[in-house]
């Protein structure tokens, strides 16, 4: 069973803190152990000494052991918390003050009663208990001399037999266990607050690991991504649970985007394969008809039927031309050439294209005098291809006798900046249509059609062309009045 982050850490914080508290209670009890052991020691450090020196039988080194025995059962009975004991040289336990089988050893180890006799080593000194074969006490010696001759050790043993059932009784009392309940409880508490602020600390976290499970099921539209996090925020993980959330903001937006331009393809491929399977249609038509029945038509109408299949072969090309060029555009690999020109060239170059179509339908095609013959810096062929877009959509939409008027001014917020407006007195575009013309095989209610095929791209093209030249293509456009499509070009300095 796999964990998340925070049992992890919830975990080995429990386990860290149990072996904490269990080497810290350790350690604690070893250190009032020892510093108990070690005062208690240096407290009755002197005691065998003085007992020695003042005791005729000790003093003189006389082996009166029943004498002694009933000293120490005296002693014992002022002190309980004391054992005497009697050795000889070697360490062997020559009389004491006990029932029979309480004593155990017959022989003590001498070495560290020699240890604590030399003031040479730090206490506490440890030396064998004769009523325990494994345990090992404090305890204070004197050396009984004779006439200078060492007759054995007064060896007494602090804290007994007696002294060790009472400190374990004192220890299993009502108070001792309070003190302990309250120690754990206390630490209990503190364990759980530590686990409550992991738990608010890895919160983020646990969030971000849901989100990017979703993510991994593929889906992105239903994750959560509410962290309620502050972005001035300092801590580090609501720094990155800010991040992330922001990051999820923007590819749900851009999955958004993806799938409604994904949807507007399929629309638009459907609505091109239907406008170019038309002047297909018709120039297959003609051309079997001209196949079949060619001898049987007259001079006249195979011209005919020949100029009508190369009006609907030309249409055909200039739809599929639209197609790639808005494709190519939409790639993103269109390379553009900037350079300095003068701006009335092209205007009057361009103007003068369209005026025989321009007076066939009535309209008037006029350029405003310029102040200057200015120089911009832009892609000529670009620019030059908006132009014509625009100027063309403008003819289509203008009644006989209107008029289309291309005219120049100087930007009064950015000095170094051309406006270009083409203006035409059409029939204007509804103001709820306004934002959709630039969308590809977008057409007006009010579109005019003409004998030639249209697939709505002349708009979205243009708009695309004016950003490659770091411009954004604006409309003003008022219902029966007419439109006027603008945008801006840098004027090159003198």
């Amino acid at each position: 069973m796999s964990l998340s982050l925070y049992q992890r850490i919830a975990l080995s914080l429990t386990l860290a803190f149990s072996v904490i508290l269990y080497l810290s209670f350790l350690w604690s009890s070893q250190l009032q152990q020892s510093t108990q052991l070690e005062s208690e020691q240096r407290l009755h450090l002197g005691l065998a000494e003085h007992l020695v020196s003042d005791n005729p039988l000790l003093a003189e080194g006389v082996y009166d052991y029943d004498g002694l025995k009933n000293l120490f059962h005296t002693l014992m009975m002022l002190g309980p918390s004391f054992e005497f004991y009697y050795l000889d040289p070697n360490g062997k336990v020559l009389t004491y003050s006990a029932k029979p089988g309480k004593v155990k050893r017959e022989l003590v180890d001498v070495e560290p009663i020699r240890s604590l006799l030399s003031n040479q080593v730090e206490l506490p000194v440890l030396g064998d208990d004769p009523r325990n074969l494994e345990k090992q006490k404090i305890f204070s010696a004197s050396p009984v001399y004779k006439e200078g001759e060492l007759q054995g050790y007064l060896y007494m043993i602090i804290g007994g037999e007696i002294h060790d059932s009472i400190v374990k009784s004192v220890q299993d009392s009502h108070s001792l266990k309070d003190v302990s309940i309250v120690i754990v409880a206390s630490l209990g508490v503190l364990l759980l607050l530590l686990l409550g602020l992991f738990r608010a600390f890895t919160a983020p976290l646990n969030k971000m690991a849901k989100a990017i499970k979703a993510i991994d099921q593929n889906n992105l539209s239903q994750v959560e991504i509410d962290f309620n996090v502050s972005k001035d925020s300092n801590n580090e993980i609501n720094v990155l649970a800010s991040a992330f959330n922001s990051l999820i903001k923007q590819v749900q937006s851009q999955l958004v985007q993806l799938e409604n331009i994904d949807e507007h393809r399929r629309i638009l491929l459907a609505d091109l394969s239907h406008d170019l399977r038309t002047p297909l249609a018709n120039l297959q038509g003609y051309i079997e008809t001209l196949s079949i029945h060619g001898e049987k038509l007259t001079e006249q109408e195979r011209q005919k039927f020949v100029s009508i299949s190369m009006r609907n072969a030309n249409n055909l090309k200039r739809l599929i031309d639209q197609i790639f060029e808005l494709a190519y555009l939409d790639g993103g690999q269109v390379t553009v050439h900037h350079e300095p020109f003068p701006l009335a060239d092209l205007l009057f170059d361009v103007t003068a294209k369209f005026e025989l179509n321009a007076t066939k339908k009535g309209v008037r095609l006029e350029v405003e005098s310029l102040a200057a013959n200015y120089l911009v810096f832009a892609d000529i062929g670009k620019l030059e291809r908006v132009l014509t877009n625009l100027i063309e959509n403008a003819i289509r939409h203008t009644q006989e006798n209107g008029v289309i008027t291309l005219s120049v001014n100087m930007l009064k917020e950015q000095k170094n900046q051309l406006r270009i407006d083409i203006r035409d007195t059409g029939t204007g575009i509804n103001r709820n249509e306004i934002a959709h013309i630039f969308d590809a095989r977008y057409r007006a209610s009010n579109a005019q059609e003409d004998k030639n095929t249209h697939v709505g791209l002349g708009l979205a093209i243009s708009q695309k062309l004016v950003a490659l030249l770091n411009s954004e293509l604006r409309v003003e456009s008022e219902l029966g009045k007419g439109t006027c499509f603008s945008f801006s070009l840098p004027l090159v300095n003198n």
